[in-house]
């Protein structure tokens, strides 16, 4: 029989964070394993109980959920834990930068709880969760921002075909429809894909697309 996924919830309003642990206790294939109230009990936490998937509210206090992603996902992490953030829609800027902390994905708040299962199961199997249109909205409203202090493009160790493949999952298609608009298997562009994240050394398609807007090559 298959373990539970293991979940650590975080939010500081009570409320928010008893319902997300009475939705997730209620899935047989689901199990919180901690909740907490602050991005520094999420860290602590993580490290002790070491769950499977983190559900990650944004603005708490002594430590936001950012920081806490960075810490417990960022770049340099050597056994990183994956993280779910959930924020409201008018934070779209600080999920741009929970995105480049590390995180693995977001829902927004007033989400169903059949879209917040599906995130938790869906990061938990290392997939990155992300909604393509919002996410090119986040990202290309302020990458624009940070990319005058990141390194210069210059040349990137990809094939032309790869360069193309990294360009659409920036524009927010899926494997499918990069299939479809390449004219190639879906199996195709999951090899070509998995040779992206090799080799631009990243995690999963949200850091691709962050990736690819700091090094300007979308706009």
């Amino acid at each position: 029989m298959t373990s539970p996924i293991r979940v650590l919830v975080c939010d500081d309003q009570m409320l928010v964070r008893t319902g997300l642990v009475t939705i997730i206790d209620a899935q047989p294939d689901l199990e919180v394993a901690g909740e907490c109230g602050d991005g520094q009990a999420a860290v602590d936490l993580a490290g002790r109980l070491r769950p499977d998937v983190v559900v990650m509210d944004v603005r708490m206090p002594v430590l936001d959920g950012i920081e806490a992603t960075r810490i417990l996902a960022g770049a340099g992490v050597s056994d990183p834990v994956k993280v779910l953030v959930v924020t409201t829609f008018n934070l779209d800027e600080y999920v741009y930068e929970a995105l480049r902390a590390g995180a693995s994905g977001f829902l927004l708040k007033d989400a169903p709880p059949s879209q917040l299962l599906h995130g938790i199961r869906t990061v938990a199997t290392g997939a990155a969760l992300l909604d393509p249109e919002v996410t090119r909205q986040l990202v290309g409203r302020y990458a624009a921002r940070i990319r005058p202090t990141d390194t210069a493009a210059g040349d990137l160790p990809l094939t032309p075909r790869e360069l193309e493949v990294l360009l659409l999952i920036a524009d927010g298609l899926s494997n499918g429809e990069i299939a479809a608009r390449l004219v190639i298997s879906p199996e195709t562009v999951k090899t070509f894909v998995s040779r992206i994240l090799t080799k631009l050394g990243l995690r999963d398609r949200v850091q691709a697309v962050v990736y690819a807007y700091r090094r300007g090559l979308v706009a």
